[in-house]
């Protein structure tokens, strides 16, 4: 690909060579982004003294939404919803906040917080959502999308089997993707501003037709039926940029530009999709070698650049889906998980800590504390430790960003790779994953104790097992054996209904703006999960190392557990549990990776509950280690909310036991700890909190 040393804006303005400055190379030619970035970021490994504070401009717009719009939704729980028109890349007009909105710019709908239906997951969720908002839908739009268009939803309820729906109703299985776009998926929203999208679209357009001579398959029907439909995104992407009156077709030429460019594949995904996690990638870098190229050509000033950042955040902040009430219950609340990958090392050993990296931070200082967008740390003792205080000092005054271990998933997925929800990690643009939830591991084991019972209704869900016999104490191998076994069915259950779900899912709410921002071969995972980890690991170490005795009501269900003795508890660093963690881990997975997977996926396993925690507690019973009905979960790989007794360290080790190898989507633990606990001076607190940090993500052997 060549560029010219000017090309024009869509009204006709001349713009300067968009590649001006930069080291070429192979990114050149074909699209390659880690090797622009490598070729052309700017490793900084100073302090935030450069950094600035936020603009008029840029406080004008946040008050304009805080006052006219955040306040209005926050009293009615939805703003508004727009019931007539069905969303899509362009389906809105221009919309803006205020006036002042004009350094990036770019809404989902024509206004603040509307939200637009998506019904091609599913009507159902889509009616019930806006009758929950207080709005009748539109009955010529029901019309279609029950009478005439086929919806995602119903497509995996025809396939669905009896055993599917029983587990999925016993909630056994929680939170599937088959009414709700299944997310998990980043586009490589960079591409857009680098090479612009007559680009893409010629890639795509010799990508499709390289295989035209291929004989008949139904792998290369779908590969070239996809590429039609990406290109098709990629005309709507255009026609996006000129309702804002931006020519995407071409490079970006600025770092305005840059950001605008990147942020409009950004939005035209979410205004195509419904996910649930919708990503942004990893974005730092990237926009750093453009500011900088500015910043020395003397057209921007620090202000500037983080007034760009500033206002992108902005724009992230107020992405809304149209969700049911039972969708925030599983999900605890509205998130849409716009993670931002930022830090760690470069396979050259380079720290990709820039400038910009620091101006991500600094939007917590400027317009304050949010969820959104999840911004993640690749962490590394290595870290330049200017980057490394900052962190500290932001996540101190505002507990709003996670970290991952750099180094694990820089061995496995690269320098360039990015996190897909909140610990799921991937290739940009060369990957993407079909999102599973998770199992109910924990209520798995009361279920082998059972026979297939439900502890909660008493409904045999699972029919072919028996239970535990007679009322005497419990025996560890008796159980363990069980267990496994139950395990089979529930394990080859949930897949069995990822493998409907993505099958579905690609055939009729196909993300074609996300793929479009992808290679045209990709790998792709399946990104299962088990949610209730300590709490297995906690009953089991209980009926092996005290005596646990069953209490069973008057049909002879087992309902509750009388525990006698002491016994080890996960995350203390005591190998006694721990190993009974790992072993829980490792048997899930091994039982996964024996099942053939849609579309040949690469089968990972994430130990993540971070919000569905609460949820998964309300429908399962009592255990042997003292966790009662109802009563949440532990998040993630936490321990048990107070069984960790030996500080946050040993929690860390105690995790740090599982095997990355098992659980490739990764394992989450969320940790609590006030300032006051990390030094009386902020200096002490933040030094402190590095120390922790760099212990926490040694690895071990």
């Amino acid at each position: 690909m060549t560029t010219t040393e000017t090309s024009t804006t869509i009204d006709g303005a001349a713009t300067p060579d968009p590649w001006r400055g930069f080291e070429t190379g192979p990114w050149t030619e074909s699209v390659d982004l880690r090797d622009f970035i490598l070729r052309n970021y700017t490793p900084y490994e100073g302090d935030a003294s450069f950094l600035a504070g936020a603009t008029e401009k840029t406080q004008r717009v946040w008050e304009t939404l805080e006052k006219e719009y955040l306040s209005v939704e926050r009293e009615r729980r939805v703003y508004d919803v727009d019931v007539d028109t069905p969303a899509d890349v362009d389906a809105f007009p221009a919309g803006y906040i205020s006036s002042d909105d004009d350094v990036i710019v770019g809404l989902q709908t024509d206004v603040p917080l509307k939200r637009a239906m998506m019904p091609s997951g599913g009507w159902r969720m889509v009616e019930t959502a806006i009758r929950e908002a207080g709005k009748e839908p539109n009955p010529a739009v029901k019309e279609i999308f029950t009478k005439y268009r086929k919806t995602h939803n119903d497509g995996v309820f025809d396939i669905y089997t009896p055993r599917i729906r029983a587990a999925r109703s016993s909630h056994i299985i929680t939170g599937l993707p088959d009414a709700y776009g299944r997310g998990r998926i980043i586009g490589d929203y960079r591409r857009v501003a680098l090479y612009g999208v007559d680009f893409l679209i010629a890639e795509k357009t010799k990508d499709k037709d390289a295989v035209a001579d291929q004989p008949f398959s139904e792998h290369w029907a779908r590969y070239r039926e996809e590429h039609s439909e990406q290109i098709k995104a990629l005309k709507k992407l255009k026609n996006l940029g000129a309702q804002y009156g931006f020519d995407l077709g071409r490079p970006a030429a600025t770092a305005q530009e840059a950001v605008q460019w990147t942020y409009f594949g950004y939005l035209a995904s979410v205004k195509s999709q419904d996910g649930a996690a919708m990503s942004i990638g990893r974005l730092s870098g990237f926009f750093d070698a453009y500011f900088e190229r500015d910043l020395a050509e003397g057209t921007i000033t620090e202000s500037d650049a983080q007034e760009m950042i500033d206002a992108l955040v902005i724009k992230l902040r107020i992405v809304r889906f149209l969700r049911t009430i039972d969708y925030d219950q599983i999900f605890s609340g509205d998130p849409y998980w716009a993670t931002w990958s930022d830090g760690g090392l470069g396979e050259d050993g380079r720290t990709l800590v820039t400038k910009t990296s620091f101006r991500l931070l600094q939007t917590l200082r400027n317009l304050g504390p949010a969820p959104e967008p999840n911004i993640t740390i690749f962490w590394d003792e290595t870290l330049p430790d200017g980057y490394k205080e900052f962190c500290a000092a932001i996540s101190i005054e505002t507990s709003a960003i996670q970290y991952e271990s750099d180094e694990q998933i820089r061995e496995r997925w690269g320098d360039d790779a990015a996190i897909a929800c909140c610990v799921s990690p991937m290739k940009v643009g060369k990957q993407m994953q079909f999102f599973g939830a998770r199992v109910n591991a924990a209520k798995a084991l009361l279920y082998a104790m059972n026979g297939g019972r439900d502890e909660v209704s008493g409904k045999q869900i699972v029919t072919g097992y028996e239970g535990v016999q007679g009322d005497g104490p419990l025996d560890f191998d008796d159980v363990w054996n069980r267990y496994e076994r139950m395990l089979d069915w529930v394990v080859g259950t949930y897949v069995e209904a990822l493998n409907i779900i993505h099958y579905s899912h690609d055939k009729y709410a196909y993300e074609a703006m996300e793929m479009a921002l992808h290679d045209s071969e990709i790998i792709r995972t399946m990104g299962c999960g088990i949610a209730g980890l300590s709490i297995v690991a906690d009953s089991l170490a209980a009926i092996k190392y005290a005596k646990v005795t069953p209490v069973r009501d008057e049909t002879g269900l087992i309902v509750d557990y009388v525990t006698e003795g002491d016994f080890p508890t996960y995350g203390n660093d005591d190998d006694k549990a721990d190993d009974i963690a790992a072993t829980i881990v490792h048997t899930i997975m091994q039982k996964i990776k024996a099942i053939p997977m849609y579309r040949d996926a690469i089968p990972t396993q994430s130990v993540l509950t971070i919000t569905s925690n609460v949820v998964y507690g309300k429908a399962t019973g009592s255990f042997p280690s003292g966790h009662e009905a109802g009563t949440p979960f532990a998040p993630g790989a936490n321990p048990e909310n107070g069984a960790d007794t030996h500080g946050m360290v040993a929690s860390m080790m105690s995790v740090g036991k599982l095997d990355y190898n098992d659980a490739l989507d990764g394992i989450s633990l969320t940790n609590t700890i006030t300032p006051a606990g990390l030094g009386r001076t902020k200096e002490e607190q933040v030094g402190n909190l590095v120390g922790i940090l760099d212990s926490g993500f040694v690895p071990q052997d």
